[in-house]
């Protein structure tokens, strides 16, 4: 920066009393009366004065904004130092020893004009033109700005590279790692160390463990139905959104994704449906002759060997050979109840399939396929919570309810976010299960949860 040497203001000194002296010598020449030349002298006073208020003023306003330039001068000049010493450390990795060279030259000029703005201003150095001083000041610190962002951007770019590269071996380590896993479960099958918990399984052997391993595979099954549900409902070119707002209006979803949950309650609720009661329906000759009263050894070794039987057999096997079980009636009344005749019209174009499951047919469909293993796979759940001693007794968690970890999890992570002290209103809460839960005596089987803010 170029040292500006201070600017003299010439005063207009005796201005007044030359003009007071001339006065007076026109008096003694022309004779004029003393009165009206006085006045003249107080009008000329009373204007001297106000000329010298105005130059104050425009002294004032010079100074302050020779500091205003100043002091912009001097953000910018930091903003450079800034900018200067991002860049040094961006050129440390990877190391360019050329770059951190610039970078330090240019943080060492940086700093020596800021010395020569701290000379500028304790020796009351004015900058003869303000104006340009603050408009090029800006246009630094903007500039400065950039080159920082620039830096920033060039930063988090290389960081994203390298997250991407760790992603990239991860998942091949994670493909390893998964085929070395069915490689070893193969040789444990076909050595016979590793075995099912529920295969070769005794009534007098049967404990929680072994309901809550069933259980995870009926989720496991019931997600895989609401997977293909989906995938047909967008082929018939229905609104997802429209579609999960009409089972559970007014939820706040965390991502879009999490629609699938409010498909996978509706399937649940319905599957679920009696589960309570050992004929598992709720028709009026089976409800109707059904009382609460506690199981017999016989009746529970009958749930056992009803789950014993259908488990080691295919369900399009089992309804070929048994078309008037309970189990075949279970599968139809679902089905019918589970899959609208405008959802079938949408999904097919036609009504054959409900047609062809109300005739006592079971049709060769994906969809139907799917749910014919969700099914499976609910009905040995209910045999196998029958053959407990109390049996199991399921639950679900109404809306609005705060959660309970004994009883309930979240199906997402997203819904933990911190409540604040002024807002609890927006702690989550139970906006509707998604899987129900179950009691095994004094033991308790969480139900998965969706929870949302209202």
């Amino acid at each position: 920066m170029e040292t500006v040497r201070p600017m003299v203001v010439v005063p207009k000194e005796g201005k007044l009393r030359r003009k007071f002296a001339k006065v007076l010598n026109i008096h003694k020449l022309m004779g004029v009366a003393p009165e009206e030349e006085m006045k003249k002298i107080k009008f000329d006073s009373k204007t001297a004065n106000l000329t010298e208020s105005f130059y104050k003023l425009e002294e004032e306003y010079e100074r302050s904004l020779a500091l205003e330039a100043l002091l912009a001068k001097l953000f910018a000049t930091v903003s450079s130092i800034k900018a200067a010493y991002a860049q040094l450390q961006h050129c440390q990795s990877p190391y360019d020893s050329i770059g951190i060279q610039k970078s330090d030259n240019l943080v060492v000029a940086e700093l020596k004009t800021l010395s020569e703005l701290k000379q500028c201003f304790l020796k009351k150095q004015v900058d003869p033109n303000p104006e340009r001083t603050l408009v090029l000041a800006e246009i630094q610190e903007l500039r400065s700005l950039l080159k920082t962002y620039e830096i920033m951007g060039k930063k988090l770019e290389s960081q994203y590279k390298l997250k991407d590269s760790e992603i990239v071996f991860l998942r091949e380590k994670l493909d390893e790692s998964m085929k070395q896993n069915k490689l070893t479960e193969k040789r444990l099958n076909q050595s016979g160390q590793l075995c099912n918990p529920l295969d070769n399984l005794h009534l007098s052997a049967l404990n929680p463990t072994h309901f809550v391993t069933y259980l995870h595979r009926t989720v496991k099954s019931t997600r895989g139905f609401v997977k293909l549900m989906i995938e047909q409902m967008k082929t018939a070119g229905w609104d997802i959104s429209s579609a999960a707002s009409s089972i559970q209006p007014g939820v706040f979803y965390h991502k879009q994704d999490h629609k699938c949950f409010t498909f996978e309650h509706f399937v649940s609720n319905v599957m679920f449906e009696a589960f309570h009661l050992p004929y598992f329906s709720t028709s009026s000759n089976d409800s109707r002759s059904y009382k609460k009263k506690k199981q017999s050894k016989a009746e529970r070794e009958m749930f056992f060997e009803r789950f014993k039987e259908l488990r080691s057999m295919k369900a399009k096997d089992y309804l070929t050979a048994r078309p008037k079980s309970r189990f075949a009636r279970f599968c139809r009344g679902k089905y019918l109840q589970l899959i609208h005749p405008k959802m079938e019209q949408a999904f097919f174009g036609h009504l054959h399939l409900r047609n062809q499951v109300s005739g006592g047919e079971f049709p060769e469909t994906s969809l139907f396929s799917g749910f014919l293993e969700m099914a499976k796979r609910i009905w040995l759940l209910h045999c196998l919570a029958y053959s407990f001693e109390p049996e199991a007794e399921i639950f679900r968690v109404p809306k609005g309810c705060r959660l309970s970890e004994v009883y309930m999890k979240s199906v997402t992570e997203e819904a933990f976010f911190p409540a604040t002290e002024s807002s609890p209103e927006s702690e989550p809460r139970v906006a509707f299960t998604v899987v129900p839960g179950f009691r095994i005596g004094k033991t308790s089987i969480q139900c998965e949860v969706y929870l949302s803010v209202s």
